[in-house]
């Protein structure tokens, strides 16, 4: 009983979810470094870049250390960091920012609906996980009830979605930067255009993507209930649920 209770509250695993860490370490402190840091500091535009870049990217780090797995979306939003990091560092045209904005996001989007024809879809692990949902007892509903096919064609359908939101994130990302940024890469207005560009990033394309992520989720969980009987409380994992599962198998 001591051991599980240790596990479950482990800071630094509880630390990495965090959703106010993830807003401050990715968006809110790299946003106020490259407007501020010149000012406040008395850093060069590329060593306030390079101090706002270390901290989503030891963050991501930290994550990937902490968790002891390959994380897929961590490691894109490590690489797109690289890249912010590359045009601003290496001084290329400015326009390459609004690119890479739109990259970024456009080949997790192509790749979650490319997966679709591989064995291992990656709707399967971003939201019909373990972490998520009660996959043993749903897959073994679905079994009982013969209703595989008709979950794969939910399966595909909330992919499309999740595919849809990443794919909206390029077209916004790409005209936030068109809009927002105008002056040459390694000045400090530059600077100054990227961080504006980081903090307005939050409402304006990760809330809608979030929306929509969200109501794949939803629409996930309910086309299980739906196909396997089940109560939405028996699908969807809660803290509580795990507790009865653990203390089920001691």
């Amino acid at each position: 009983m001591e051991s599980n209770t240790g596990q479950g509250d482990n800071p630094a695993e509880k630390g990495t979810d965090n959703p106010w860490l993830n807003i401050g370490f990715n968006i809110l402190i790299p946003a106020l470094l490259l407007t501020k840091a010149g000012r406040w500091f008395g850093l060069s535009p590329s060593e306030a870049l390079v101090l706002a870049l270390s901290f989503p990217a030891g963050y991501g780090l930290f994550d990937f250390l902490v968790r002891k797995k390959f994380n897929f979306i961590s490691a894109l939003g490590f690489a797109g960091i690289l890249l912010t990091g590359g045009v601003g560092l290496l001084k290329l045209d400015k326009d390459w920012i609004a690119i890479k904005e739109a990259a970024v996001p456009s080949i997790i989007g192509i790749a979650i609906l490319l997966s679709l024809k591989t064995p291992y879809p990656l709707v399967r692990s971003i939201l019909y996980n373990d972490k998520t949902i009660d996959v043993p007892l749903v897959d073994s509903r679905l079994a009982e009830r013969g209703a595989h096919r008709a979950f794969e064609r939910l399966l595909v359908f909330c992919t499309l979605l999740l595919g849809s939101s990443f794919l909206l994130s390029a077209i916004l990302n790409y005209m936030l930067a068109r809009y927002l940024i105008h002056s040459e890469t390694g000045t400090e207005a530059f600077n100054v255009e990227l961080g504006r560009m980081t903090f307005w990033s939050w409402p304006v394309i990760v809330i809608p993507c979030m929306f929509i992520t969200v109501f794949a989720l939803w629409k996930l969980l309910h086309g299980i209930q739906a196909l396997t009987g089940l109560e939405l409380e028996e699908v969807f994992r809660t803290p509580e649920h795990q507790k009865v599962q653990k203390s089920g198998t001691e």
